[in-house]
């Protein structure tokens, strides 16, 4: 009973938790709560199947790579803006004509590299403490 709530709410919860990722610059949300939400699909999975099973899906090597992998998006992001004379972060030296993209790219960046990051680190987390 609770293997099939979960295949249904799963799904649901990940979508809920992209929407939140992609809504985040337009309102409530963003980066690290859909990396919360995200991991949260993430630990309901381990809990209903196993822990085992679910470091089968989602194996440490791939979130000992994706955390870093987000602080880079985010950091790579600041290095770009300096590189092209702007401030840390000036996300409207990114496209001088177009300086409304260039925020909405910049701030979609940023977020995703805090999403993925974020995702991982609770990923991780729960791993670490399931294993104790």
């Amino acid at each position: 009973m609770l293997t099939k709530l979960a295949a249904l709410l799963i799904p649901f919860i990940l979508i809920y938790g992209f929407y939140v990722q992609v809504h985040g610059d337009f309102g409530p949300g963003g980066g690290f709560q859909a990396g919360v939400i995200l991991a949260s699909a993430y630990i309901l999975y381990a809990l209903v199947h196993g822990v085992r099973r679910a470091q089968r899906l989602l194996p440490r090597k791939i979130t000992d790579v994706t955390a870093p992998l987000g602080v880079v998006i985010y950091a790579g992001v600041g290095v770009v803006t300096l590189l092209q004379g702007g401030h840390l972060l000036d996300y409207d030296v990114l496209d001088p004509q177009h300086t409304q993209h260039a925020q909405e790219w910049g701030m979609f960046l940023v977020e995703a590299g805090v999403g993925l990051t974020v995702a991982s680190v609770m990923a991780t987390i729960f791993n670490e403490i399931a294993e104790q």
